[in-house]
């Protein structure tokens, strides 16, 4: 016998150019980040149906909730993967494709009350149901951005009054033909709650101003600057480039970005160094890694010659 309750469904939007347009390695870390993010901003009590990609299925059997507590969830969701975004943008260091794009992706949540079961293949537990087919079907509509909440009549928000509403929340009818009728729907755009958010303040690693040049060296390197910043992020050859640099380990972030925490072992011992500055000039880089201690700092300036 089916049971009620609530479909919650958080998709990625843009998920598919994203990957089919970027670097496998880098695009699918963000993915994988954006998507704990998801997970763990979830403050209804939501059990998880599975990962389908670029979207979670979140389910909880029950009454139906309050516009209040649905509007809570959707707002915190959204606002904490915008916040990751921004987070992103302001200590990226890297420059392929995956990491200048990933601003470029949003959210979209559909939100349904219906009737539907759960039954267990394995470890791995599973909906079924025609409100979990209209949940799906509704992430496919013909609403041309893609950062809103949608949300069926039979929910709560399709049924209280625009009094419970935000100022900024401007509710629009929808349609979805399907081979079994259509379904009604309602929707708004969540561009707004965007204005509010702002990246996390980066902590400060640098050296500060008194600075005494011990060494310098300088070298022409036959290749792009893409590629040279590539192969100077990845940690893991910094010992093929960086005389006395035996290995780097302890690294604590697959992408190599400002505030990088990461220990560099030499034949005199080893020392924890962070990602501390970065300057993106066009034709020049300059970025910086300071100890932790503060006591010195490598500077490294990358300017194109051709």
């Amino acid at each position: 016998m089916a049971d009620k309750g609530l479909l919650f469904i958080p998709d990625i939007s843009g998920f598919t150019k994203f990957v089919h347009e970027n670097e496998i390695e880098h695009s699918r870390i963000i993915i994988e980040e954006l998507l704990e993010n998801i997970i763990n901003s979830n403050q209804m009590g939501l059990k998880i149906s599975e990962v389908e990609g670029d979207a979670v299925l979140f389910y909880r059997f029950g009454n139906s909730p309050s516009f209040e507590e649905i509007y809570g969830q959707v707002e915190k969701m959204f606002c904490n993967f915008q916040k990751q975004l921004k987070n992103y943008e302001k200590t990226r260091l890297c420059i392929c494709a995956a990491c200048k794009s990933a601003v470029n992706l949003s959210l979209k949540i559909i939100t349904h009350y219906g009737e539907f079961s759960s039954y267990t293949v394995k470890d791995f537990n599973k909906l079924i149901g025609k409100d979990v087919i209209i949940a799906h079907q509704l992430l496919k509509n013909d609403i041309n951005l893609h950062e809103y909440w949608l949300d069926t009549n039979t929910s709560p928000a399709g049924q209280e009054s625009n009094q419970l509403f935000p100022e900024w929340m401007q509710w629009q009818h929808g349609i979805k033909q399907t081979e079994n009728g259509n379904i009604d729907f309602t929707y708004c755009m969540l561009t707004n709650l965007k204005q509010k958010i702002e990246a996390d303040p980066p902590e400060d690693k640098t050296i500060g101003r008194q600075k005494i040049k011990v060494l310098r060296a300088e070298k022409t390197i036959d290749a792009g600057l893409v590629t040279v910043l590539s192969v100077m992020g990845n940690l893991s050859l910094r010992n093929k480039w960086q005389d006395g640099v035996i290995k780097v380990d302890n690294i604590n972030h697959p992408i190599y970005h400002l505030g990088i925490k990461f220990r560099v072992v030499t034949r005199q011992g080893s020392t924890v160094f962070y990602s501390s500055s970065f300057e993106d000039m066009g034709d020049v880089f300059c970025l910086s890694e300071t100890d932790e201690r503060k006591t010195q700092s490598l500077f490294i300036t990358l300017k194109s010659i051709a």
